[in-house]
């Protein structure tokens, strides 16, 4: 038997190096050969990832005669890309196969995303990729015959370069040189804008301000893969966020000059818990009259609004990046005026920060977030241990019996673990929890296609859950305060999903930021001065403290000014009107900035990140 493996293992050798040196006879005696093939790969490496995610060929041809230029452009970056990875390599198989395997993949996870939450993808996406465990948990991943079948043809592509082995030969300058020649036109067409509008202008690139997700969408339709992925880079460099040039401490201060601090006495002293349920995709499609929407699905919905107050928010976001949202409620600051990052906490200076939980805290209460979810996703582990919070709850944390509604964690378990914490504290709560029971997919149950369906049920069920909850709150001998919102309309598919059914684009999206609230109280809350036109989602923490009379500093007094001016500052649903440059700066100073402003930071924690820096 040893032997056996001995001769097997001298065979592979041989054949191996026999192999080696066919290819390397081949290398010149096919050179014009070699020379045609590293010519065409980044056209049809190219085109192979355009027919990937355009799914048919005949989807892709139709594209390239209406949007020839466009082609053109898609080709020449590809080849500058590839010719700078040969001359890196100098092995032509090799350069295919890394440019071939990062554009294909590409391709693949943009066909993935869109189906998914109907969002294309962006390269800032790529900051997730420590996530992807996570993400591939909720994602609509199909493995097709069309998919192997091109993906095939791309490994045939590279297998019959690998055979005849086509080399650069050129002396090191020269090919470093030679990478350098075609690395700076890809990264001019990111860092300088000058270069790129220039460019994009001669090849017809769409580069129309996408300010909301469907318009967005329409300007991929216009651009394919590539360039809609080069554009938008370009388009997020420059809209960077940077040190406003107005930024400084005086300026801060006259922002908040003839703002008073006012004491406010909890209505005499009476502190009550404050819960705010941030609740994973929850929305009311009783909003599109043409759906017909049976009311059973929001029954119990509706009768904690008749006990309580609700209203309309505008959500920061549709589908996706919960964390938009999720920023908006814990900071009570607006992502536009952080220029709408997908993934705002991302942005956050390395201190502790000014979040709403360190106000709470500020003022004898003990604070909490909830979220049934691994907390390494957003970082949320890891960066809201400095928002204030005294406990972070992720689903490896609970301490009440967990159970399941679908693939996530029950609404009812979170809301038994809110409840549990109120009994177990001795100090008034601040509970802040993001919900995961909604998320996508939506294809589980008898019918997976019905996936509309199969979300309205859950819906259903987040209701029940949310109206059992009520009735116990209800018992609890300590006033309580809850308010709930979904953070986003779900992502019903996007290519064939039900908001293509209603026909919703960039110019008609607006009722998909509208977001219906809930305020509801086991006590005699005040809701007489709660607005009753819409809002944007971050004046919400200051809509909470007038409820509960909380004191006011300047900078609260100056977001609540604002909030009777600029009730609504959200590019998503209202991109024509113009940046406030009071909340753009205090937005800066809060998160980025210096914290010139008024903030509830203890002297003693601001001193020791200051130290560490």
């Amino acid at each position: 038997m040893k032997q056996k493996f001995i001769d097997f293992k001298t065979s592979v050798k041989d054949n191996v190096h026999r192999l080696n040196t066919v290819r390397e006879q081949n290398t010149e005696k096919y050179k014009h050969f070699n020379m045609l093939i590293i010519l065409i790969f980044p056209i049809f490496i190219s085109c192979m990832a355009e027919i990937n995610q355009a799914k048919y060929v005949s989807s892709f041809l139709k594209f390239v005669i209406e949007r020839p230029s466009v082609m053109l452009f898609n080709f020449i970056v590809a080849s500058l890309i590839f010719y700078m990875l040969l001359a890196i390599t100098k092995r032509g198989w090799l350069a295919m196969l890394l440019h071939g395997t990062v554009y294909m993949l590409l391709s693949t996870v943009e066909l993935f995303k869109y189906g998914t939450n109907g969002n294309h993808l962006i390269l800032s996406d790529m900051k997730l990729f420590k996530s992807v465990k996570s993400l591939t948990s909720f994602a609509y991943i199909k493995i097709t015959p069309r998919l192997i079948i091109y993906y095939l043809i791309a490994i045939a592509f590279i297998a019959v370069a690998f055979y005849f082995n086509p080399k650069m030969k050129m002396k090191p300058i020269k090919r470093f040189l030679t990478a350098g020649f075609c690395a700076l036109p890809c990264i001019s067409l990111i860092v300088i804008p000058s270069f790129s509008t220039s460019v994009y202008s001669i090849f017809d690139v769409d580069t129309t301000s996408a300010s909301n997700t469907f318009l967005l969408n329409e300007k991929f339709e216009s651009n394919s893969l590539l360039a809609f992925l080069v554009e938008t880079a370009s388009e997020s460099f420059e809209n960077r966020l940077v040190q406003p040039d107005s930024y400084s401490e005086e300026t801060i201060d006259n922002i908040l000059s003839s703002e008073e601090v006012q004491s406010g006495d909890f209505n005499g002293g009476q502190k009550p818990n404050v819960i705010v349920i941030m609740s994973e995709s929850y929305a009311d499609f009783r909003a599109f009259d043409e759906l017909n929407v049976d009311d059973k699905y929001y029954e119990k919905f509706d009768e904690a609004c008749a006990e309580g107050y609700s209203g309309k928010l505008i959500a920061p976001t549709y589908a996706s990046f919960t964390v938009r949202s999720e920023f908006e409620l814990l900071f009570g600051l607006p992502v536009r005026s952080l220029n709408d990052p997908n993934m705002p906490q991302r942005v956050l200076a390395e201190r502790e920060q000014p979040a709403m939980a360190q106000y709470y805290k500020d003022w004898g209460y003990n604070t909490a977030y909830i979220h049934p979810f691994t907390g390494s996703f957003y970082s949320r582990q890891r960066i809201y241990d400095r928002f204030g919070f005294d406990q972070l709850i992720f689903d490896e944390d609970f301490t009440v019996p967990v159970e399941r509604y679908g693939t996530y964690i029950d609404d009812s378990t979170v809301f038994n673990q809110i409840e549990k914490l109120l009994k177990d504290s001795d100090a008034p709560m601040y509970i802040h929890t993001t919900t995961m029971q909604n998320h996508q997919p939506y294809n589980q149950g008898e019918n997976p296609d019905a996936e509309f369906e199969n979300y309205l049920q859950w819906v259903q069920h987040t209701n029940e859950g949310l109206s059992d909850f009520l009735d116990k709150l209800e018992q609890l001998d300590e006033p309580t305060l809850v308010f709930m919102v979904g953070d986003h309309f779900p992502s019903l598919k996007g290519g064939s999903g039900i908001y293509e059914q209603l026909g919703i684009n960039g110019e008609n999206c607006s009722v998909i930021y509208e977001q219906k609230y809930l305020l509801w109280s086991n006590y005699d809350a005040d809701f007489s001065e709660v607005p009753q036109e819409e809002f944007s989602f971050f004046y919400v923490p200051y809509m909470l403290m007038n409820i509960i009379d909380a004191p006011r500093d300047a900078f609260i007094q100056k977001m609540n000014e604002l909030f009777e001016k600029v009730p609504i500052y959200s590019t998503n649903y209202d991109s024509s009107a113009e940046h406030n440059q009071e909340l753009d700066l205090l937005t800066y100073d809060r998160v980025i900035g210096d914290l010139f402003s008024s903030n509830p930071i203890p002297e003693e924690k601001l001193n020791t990140e200051e130290t560490e820096k």
